[in-house]
């Protein structure tokens, strides 16, 4: 008998039991780490959408999109890992913000240094895309020393 499992039943309770335990709806699943991370893009991604919708418009559509990892070329030989890309729209296809969801949270572990991250990538390549200086996209945005 162990000290975590004192009574041999194996560990219980809400953030272990499903979310159908025994026929009945018990307390909704805890949101996942990738689920968290796709609300704070969403939460960022929509407000600056909302304050540039104009002006995205302009230049076409804007989608946001959260990928685990960046596929590399073999033979990679740069230091870093990239964190977003933007693809760039072409025929009827719209511009695409891709977040690459593990280096950035390998970057910034805690959710705050996280909603941080998310927000300059966001505002760095929707400031790109318009050709506005990122502060003009955002006045909370902070240049980086990276």
């Amino acid at each position: 008998m162990s000290v975590r499992d004192r009574r041999g039943r194996g560990m219980r309770g809400p953030g272990v039991m499903p979310a159908w335990a025994g026929g009945v709806r018990s307390m909704p699943a805890r949101p996942t780490r990738r689920e968290r991370f796709d609300d704070i893009v969403l939460a960022i991604a929509d407000a600056i959408d909302c304050r540039w919708e104009r002006e995205l418009r302009s230049v076409g559509s804007l989608e946001y999109a959260v990928e685990d990892t960046p596929l590399l070329p073999e033979g990679w030989a740069h230091d870093s890992i990239p964190l977003a890309s933007m693809i760039r729209a072409t025929g009827g296809r719209p511009h695409r913000l891709v977040l690459f969801r593990r280096p950035i949270e390998h970057r910034a572990p805690e959710r705050e240094d996280l909603e941080a991250l998310v927000f300059t990538l966001v505002v760095e390549n929707v400031a790109e895309l318009l050709g506005l200086p990122a502060e003009d996209i955002d006045p909370r945005y902070q240049p980086g020393d990276d």
